[in-house]
């Protein structure tokens, strides 16, 4: 197997892009991370692109050969790939996975996602079809209630961690106000944020995700072809990828306080990597509710269970904290744009680890993660990356 690097990067900026098309979007970002690279397009051997929703929200499917066309990439193979919100991710591994078999040495990877001009009726509908259609959405459950009742376990299993799920809303709020791409760079106070609206107790408006408009991507090429095109950026090293899956219903999962997905697509990239919790520096991870960040902390093993919520509070997890999560914002505050997110995750992982994020700019990021979900945990990608 060979290794494989990310060699360009490019986003746009995340939020509500009423004067936006998905065209707009692919175009804006694609050609970021072309320039970014370097690269002659007809280098590019093939196109993956990550997308949710856009046959449901915009009447458009088929969005590989639409990629490929506003990109002018010609007649290369294209796919979409779909694995609600972790479908960028699934196209990042499966575009790694292409490059270290020797397909091809050099591929586009994307996400996109148009969703706020619906009413939120519709994408409410829309988002749900990442459930179970007949025994949870046509029953009335929705995303906000079923992580509502997983954050009611762990209250159960561990203790009332509420007030430090504000506190991760607090965190990912000040770190978006460093970030030119983020959705809601609001300076939200921690007693607005914990004295919100509840949408489903205990998730308040401040402890759920953004709708979002946005796309990512990335060019990947194997490591000898990096080493000869990279020109100023630090080489950055995919070292480690995992990718797992768990039951598609709440119901059905032995234990809601841990994700299965999570835990075995960790062993996987950990294991491929050689390293463990303690190597990784910083971490993007998937924080669609509050508690799910919480959660993913302990999977990935950088807290004990049932101690997430103890990092928070302590700072561990902060900006200038020994365990930096989500500087970009995440989910919460740079944006959810689905079928871009996990692209999106990685962007910022490569920024940090060139060392280019300005203002929000870590004092150490030689090493850095991305956990990325789908739907109620029932699919997850993680990536592991090493500048050299």
């Amino acid at each position: 197997m060979r290794k494989v690097c990310v060699i360009g990067i490019g986003e746009t900026r995340m939020g509500r892009l009423p004067d936006r098309s998905l065209r707009d979007l692919i175009d804006e970002a694609g050609h970021k991370a072309i320039a970014d690279a370097g690269i002659e397009k007809s280098e590019i051997g093939a196109l993956y692109v990550g997308n949710f929703n856009a046959s449901y929200l915009c009447g458009q499917g088929h969005m590989g050969a639409l990629a490929s066309e506003v990109l002018g990439l010609g007649s290369i193979p294209t796919v979409r790939t779909e694995g609600a919100c972790a479908s960028g991710s699934l196209a990042f591994r499966f575009g790694t996975m292409a490059i270290a078999a020797g397909f091809y040495d050099i591929v586009m990877v994307g996400g996109v996602e148009k969703m706020t001009h619906q009413p939120t009726e519709t994408v409410t509908t829309g988002i749900a079809s990442a459930m179970d259609y007949e025994w949870e959405a046509m029953q009335g459950f929705t995303f906000p209630g079923s992580f509502a009742m997983i954050a009611n376990r762990y209250f159960h299993e561990y203790r009332d961690v509420k007030h430090e799920m504000g506190l991760c809303a607090y965190n990912a709020h000040q770190n978006a106000m460093l970030n030119p791409d983020a959705q809601m760079p609001k300076d939200v106070p921690l007693a607005k944020i914990l004295g919100a609206d509840l949408i489903a107790s205990p998730l308040s408006l401040f402890d759920c995700s953004l709708v979002t408009d946005g796309a990512a991507f990335v060019v990947l090429a194997a490591a000898d072809v990096a080493e000869r095109v990279n020109g100023a950026h630090r080489v950055i090293d995919i070292i480690g990828t995992g990718h797992a899956g768990d039951a598609l219903t709440l119901a059905a999962k032995p234990n809601i306080t841990s994700f299965a997905a999570s835990k075995a697509a960790a062993a996987q990239a950990y294991g491929q990597a050689g390293l463990g919790p303690d190597d990784i520096d910083f971490a993007e991870v998937h924080d669609c509710f509050t508690i799910t960040q919480i959660i993913n902390t302990e999977d990935l093993g950088f807290f004990p269970p049932g101690k997430g919520g103890d990092a928070v509070a302590d700072g561990v997890t902060a900006r200038d904290g020994k365990k930096p999560i989500n500087v970009s914002g995440g989910l919460k505050a740079k944006g959810h744009p689905i079928g871009a997110t996990g692209i999106s995750q990685i962007y910022e992982v490569v920024t940090q680890l060139r060392g280019d994020a300005g203002a929000r700019q870590l004092k150490k990021a030689d090493i850095g993660l991305s956990q990325n979900l789908g739907g109620t945990a029932a699919t997850c990608v993680i990536n592991i990356f090493r500048g050299r």
